[in-house]
């Protein structure tokens, strides 16, 4: 009898539809992708104003090298907005570390290598002088911040007199150096640029095919025919993308700092999304006081996350001297506010709780974009500053739209679009389930 009842009761259960047309091909919101084919209409706007200079190898070449500091900041900034605090010593951060280095390189006659790991080293205590702020006694990470990015913009002029230092010449390899040329010549590109771009294809293939293998016989499985479009546009994009930076002026290619780019990424993407020190950031930010009650340990949570901003703080501002070949008194200035205006046009939550490393990414690159362009154009800085905090503005104002009328963050639907999640895990912004006793 029970057994009739339950195949009745599974007869009238309604069944999930599975997604057809365009609903199987880019998901039930078209809006999600609003900023990525907004930076797509950036590049085509300016590349027919700048009359084709903006897609081009160079170009391309210098907005990785240029920005890198913008995109390595706002991984770090996303986790600590996510929590719902703010870092604004980024920028002084990295100017000091960046000067020490080349201080203690060119004074202490130590290897650059050595100068390179102190210098990451002094980023991370920092942070953790700073997480001991913000975890153990309380204070704001504004205040906190705030306190660290004037004693550190001091110490870095006290440090330098003022003085220019030049940084450690290997480092301009590393910084500003692209990946070496090998093999054959009729392949008509940087082979190692090539290798690059087979290794995504191969990647984005496999693992696609696998996330749909597993879904395959689930109610809303994306039909066969959808993940093979994506993986054709995916894909050409990605071959597009190679030939941009293999076919270059000869001795370039793609930069060595976009390779560091791309292991940060893979690496914060990984810890963000797949990792129980992830779960608690979005846990905290969503819901600080159901995350303790759920077994989150609040304050770690808090220190180690200050602890890695200033990490990446280190990291930013060492490059950004080997690029530059010299450390200055003004190294850093302003570098906070564009990461955390990355985040915000990335979809982060200016309550905390929402964002993703992706979503981040892409809004770093729209600044990126921006600026290139713009200074393509022969736009003065100062409009550029104007122009840059409007799309900031319209940026979190349409995102606020979309959620005050019940819609997901957009960003975060088109990452997630894009690298589906594992279904056991929480989604990000969700604390974990709380056990009631």
């Amino acid at each position: 009898m029970a057994s009739g009842t339950e195949d009745s009761a599974t007869k009238d259960r309604p069944t999930a539809a599975r997604p057809s047309g365009l609903t199987a091909l880019l998901g039930t919101d078209l809006r999600q992708y609003s900023m990525v084919i907004a930076l797509v209409v950036l590049l085509i706007v300016f590349q027919i104003t700048t009359r084709g200079l903006m897609i081009t190898p160079s170009n391309f070449q210098n907005l990785i090298t240029g920005n890198a500091y913008v995109l390595i900041l706002a991984m770090g900034m996303l986790m600590v907005i996510v929590i719902g605090q703010i870092d604004l010593s980024v920028g002084s951060v990295a100017g000091f570390v960046g000067m020490v280095m080349a201080v203690i390189a060119r004074d202490w006659g130590i290897p650059w290598w050595l100068a390179v790991f102190l210098g990451v080293v002094l980023g991370a205590l920092i942070g953790s002088w700073q997480g001991f702020w913000l975890s153990k006694l309380g204070i704001p990470g504004f205040i906190t911040t705030l306190a660290g990015m004037m004693i550190f913009r001091g110490a870095t002029l006290w440090l330098s007199h003022s003085v220019t230092v030049s940084g450690p010449p290997q480092l301009r390899t590393l910084s500003s150096g692209y990946l070496p040329e090998w093999g054959p010549a009729f392949t008509g590109m940087n082979n190692s640029t090539l290798l690059l771009g087979i290794v995504a294809l191969v990647a984005v293939v496999f693992f696609t095919l696998r996330t749909w293998w597993h879904q395959r016989g689930s109610a809303s499985a994306t039909p066969a025919w959808a993940v093979v479009v994506r993986l054709v546009i995916i894909c050409a994009v990605i071959m597009y993308v190679t030939w941009i930076f293999g076919s270059g002026r000869p001795g370039t290619s793609f930069p060595i700092v976009g390779l560091i780019l791309l292991v940060l990424i893979l690496i914060y993407h990984t810890i963000t999304e797949r990792t129980p020190f992830g779960r608690n950031i979005y846990a905290v930010g969503g819901n600080k006081a159901a995350a303790a009650l759920s077994g989150v340990n609040v304050t770690r949570t808090y220190f180690l996350t200050m602890v890695n901003i200033s990490f990446l703080a280190a990291i930013a501002g060492i490059l950004f001297v080997g690029r530059a070949s010299s450390a200055g008194s003004n190294t850093g200035t302003g570098w906070e506010l564009d990461a955390i205006a990355a985040v915000f046009i990335g979809g982060a939550a200016v309550s905390g709780g929402i964002g993703t490393i992706l979503g981040s990414i892409i809004g770093a690159m729209v600044m990126a974009v921006l600026n290139s362009g713009l200074y393509l154009m022969g736009v003065g800085s100062d409009k550029t500053q104007v122009i840059k905090g409007l799309v900031l503005l319209a940026a979190v104002a349409f995102d606020v739209w979309n959620k005050q009328h019940g819609r997901a963050s957009i960003i975060g639907r088109v990452t997630k679009a894009i690298a589906p999640e594992n279904p056991s895990a929480p989604a990000p912004g969700v604390p974990p389930a709380t056990t009631h006793q």
